[in-house]
């Protein structure tokens, strides 16, 4: 049965998750393609990272049901602890002044965290795959 795809059906711990990551996909590239020490990069870098771990932190906040889970925390939880390694330890690299380290781990970040999340969450049976695949192209 497909989701409702209304987002007042939803949760507000997954609305404010979502928001959250969908913010982090968008600014993300913006982050990585601004010239490396610009205000611009920093700018966005800050931005990024603000709702990088939202997103993260938002995710101990939406419970699992499935029969993969534990306390309500299903194995896609641990990609947000994950993420906020990652982040942390890509701005220490930076403190550091160890640039190519922070490059790579928020290349890093934004692949696995963004991206590789994001393919999970279009999934059919999932609110996101639900609304690409059944509302909108009408295939599941």
């Amino acid at each position: 049965m497909p989701h409702d795809p209304s987002l007042a059906s939803l949760p507000p711990a997954v609305v404010v998750h979502l928001a959250f990551a969908s913010a982090a996909v968008l600014l993300g590239p913006a982050a990585l393609w601004a010239r490396k020490g610009s205000r611009g990069h920093r700018g966005l870098g800050y931005a990024w990272v603000t709702v990088m771990i939202g997103t993260a932190l938002s995710a101990f906040f939406i419970r699992s049901t499935g029969s993969f889970q534990l306390f309500g925390f299903s194995p896609i939880h641990a990609l947000a602890i994950v993420t906020l390694v990652g982040v942390t330890g890509a701005i220490v690299a930076i403190a550091r002044r160890q640039v190519e380290a922070h490059r790579k781990g928020m290349q890093r970040v934004y692949l696995g965290a963004c991206l590789g999340a994001g393919v999970f969450t279009l999934l059919p049976g999932r609110y996101l795959g639900d609304l690409l695949w059944h509302h909108a192209l009408g295939l599941v």
